[in-house]
């Protein structure tokens, strides 16, 4: 019989994947864990009970939400919903404003900030912009691109139907009536523009499929029948932009619903003026991605370089600066990127993290000086196994925790630490489905649907308890009101500082059995830690039954401690060695001893599970061992 003492100083290669059951000799065994649910895992190897959520309103339904900051002290959530966009900021809410998506089009609504406007995409909506004038002032108006005059519009052109086909003008100014070699006209080409050798028309009425009437706002060059005509790139017809971003100066637009694989990019310093000119170095630019592949932009984000996300690829655009002359567009990788939602990609110390088109995958794109060029490493490759179509991502760089809600309204959280290597998952779960979160200054929003009604909630490390609330009354009381959101729910108690247990909401009050000064509310979550079962390389115990004779947790500033050493889940007591009494936070080694066999090395040898809404941070285990030789 051997005595083994194996010793788990750290948690950061998180959750792994049970298909690596029998790679002991990874790294990632070591340090990975079979199941971590609603905890965070720190850079420096350690597992705390996750942050609770405060309720901060009721949301007006499904959709996402959008994070605006106009300076370091003005930060703002946008809530866009069904036909609204609701703005807060600190919590508290400021305005509402009318939009037009529906729940459908804002799971692919793309943004774009700069100082007080943001820039809204969706490619069967005219593009918006939506405008902070003051806290309580905020206004949505379309895209109004520069202006030569009251009718010429500086904005992309582009011959959508066969390059053969002519129009012929009637006259060179005024009313005048196009005449087209072939049908390429509809109903609803009525008030866009045609350019035709470089000057402007607008339609002012639909004839048949060959004839419109337009006003020419510019002169004709002349009546002759030409090939050399474009329509306007964005409109009804033709579909609206995917996205949109500023680099170096330029307003850049990301393809659009007829040209799916196209970038404008807007004059320098001029950020609504897409003439390209004769070529200047401050004048538009404009080309498409063509490759052996699909290449339909998702997204774009200004890095290093102008990076592009496409379904089938990742492009960058160089040129110090960008012009038309010295400008370069060079695909990278062959990853894609999700395209039945639009999951931003996120910025974390120089890496753009983007969702990868299969929906399983977290890619990590990033520069590499010794090739020269970027890679995208996958990062949920040890958590395949819960990482299923991505919805959502943020990232908090004061915890190193990036969130990726998930279809199914639980959340993937990846601790990174690129220095030291540490790439952790966990799954954090709640009782309902979040849909969507965001980063607002140093706070985590998240968009939470509960028993069909949708919650804005914030994650609050002072409270361990989801969509709760808290208050203080001067003298004792035992009837609490203000809990509408939790009416008929069964909720966790705290009052005075003490787990009270679970009481009911009824008329959106809550009956106490004493009464208390201070009281928080809200709902129970368990948070869950199983060891991966003892490597078969380090025991060399592979078929053989192990014992699990005595665990050691070490412990940091901890209340509460749940463990299942083969028995049953056990309350155990925190207190110093030779004294009796528990401590309110106790930090320091605690011993359980284990008694029994197990012949199974696919199990873990102890569990924690625990909904007691107390602190709980775990550094490191160690296990003591027998195996029968």
């Amino acid at each position: 019989m051997t005595d083994l003492r194996l010793v788990k100083t750290n948690f950061t290669a998180g959750e792994i994947s049970p298909q690596l059951l029998a790679r002991g000799d990874l790294r990632a065994y070591e340090n990975g864990a079979r199941t971590l649910k609603n905890v965070a895992i720190h850079p420096t190897g350690g597992l705390t009970r996750r942050q609770g959520t405060y309720f901060i309103d009721t949301a007006l339904g499904d959709g996402r939400l959008i994070s605006f900051e106009f300076n370091a002290d003005q930060t703002y959530l946008l809530a866009v919903t069904n036909g609204k966009i609701t703005i807060y900021r600190n919590g508290l809410k400021l305005a509402n404003v009318d939009a037009p998506w529906n729940e459908a089009q804002i799971k692919n609504l793309t943004w774009a900030q700069s100082a007080d406007t943001v820039l809204l995409c969706h490619p069967d909506v005219p593009p918006k912009k939506l405008l902070r004038q003051s806290d309580t002032n905020w206004t949505l108006s379309d895209w109004r691109f520069t202006k030569v005059n009251m009718n010429v519009q500086l904005q992309p052109y582009y011959k959508f139907v066969d390059e053969e086909i002519t129009i012929t003008p009637s006259n060179t100014f005024s009313n005048i009536t196009l005449n087209a070699s072939a049908p390429v006209f509809v109903p609803g080409h009525v008030n866009t523009y045609l350019r035709i050798k470089n000057k402007n028309v607008m339609i002012l009425s639909y004839v048949s499929s060959t004839v419109v009437n337009a006003f020419a706002t510019e002169f004709l060059v002349d009546t002759a029948t030409t090939p050399d005509w474009q329509e306007q790139v964005f409109s009804a017809v033709r579909g609206y932009p995917i996205c949109a971003a500023f680099h170096q100066d330029r307003l850049i637009i990301g393809g659009s619903r007829d040209l799916p694989n196209r970038l404008w990019m807007s004059c320098s310093g001029d950020l609504w003026n897409f003439n390209k000119g004769t070529g200047l170095d401050s004048d538009a630019i404009e080309f498409g991605l063509f490759s052996d592949q699909i290449n339909a932009i998702r997204a774009l984000f200004s890095g290093r370089h102008l990076q592009v996300f496409t379904s089938g690829a990742e492009w960058i655009v160089t040129g110090d600066p960008l012009t038309p002359v010295n400008i370069q567009l060079v695909r990278q990788t062959r990853i894609g990127s999700i395209t039945n939602r639009y999951v931003p990609p996120v910025d974390v110390d120089g890496a753009t993290l983007f969702a990868g088109r299969t929906g399983r995958e977290l890619r990590e794109f990033i520069y590499a000086d010794v090739e020269q060029a970027y890679q995208a490493n996958d990062l949920a490759m040890i958590a395949r196994h819960f990482i299923v179509n991505p919805v959502d991502q943020c990232f908090d760089p004061l915890q190193r925790i990036l969130f990726m809600p998930l279809a199914d309204g639980t959340v993937a959280a990846l601790t990174i630490y690129r220095t030291e290597s540490v790439f952790a998952w966990c799954r954090l779960e709640t009782n309902g489905a979040i849909i969507s979160i965001a980063m607002i200054g140093a706070v985590v929003y998240l968009l939470v649907k509960r028993n069909n009604t949708y919650f804005i909630e914030r994650f609050d490390e002072t409270i361990l308890l989801d969509a709760a609330l808290s208050g203080t009354s001067q003298n004792p009381t035992a009837t609490w009101s203000g809990l509408n959101h939790l009416n008929n729910r069964e909720v966790m108690v705290i009052g005075d500082g003490v787990v009270l247990g679970m009481k009911t909401v009824v008329n959106n009050q809550l009956v106490l059995d004493h009464s208390v000064r201070s009281l928080s509310v809200g709902l129970p979550y368990e948070h869950v830690i199983e060891p991966l079962p003892p490597s078969v390389m380090s025991t060399d115990g592979s078929g053989r039954a192990i014992r699990l004779v005595r665990a050691i947790f070490r412990m940091h500033e901890t209340r509460a401690l749940k463990v299942d050493t083969g028995n049953g889940l056990k309350q155990i007591t925190l207190h110093r060695p030779g004294h009796n009494e528990a401590l309110e936070n106790f930090t320091g080694d605690i011993g359980i001893h284990a008694f029994g066999w197990t012949s199974d090395n696919t199990k873990p040898l102890w569990r924690i599970a625990q909904n007691t809404p107390l602190p709980c941070t775990i550094l490191g285990v160690t296990m003591e061992l027998k195996v029968n030789d």
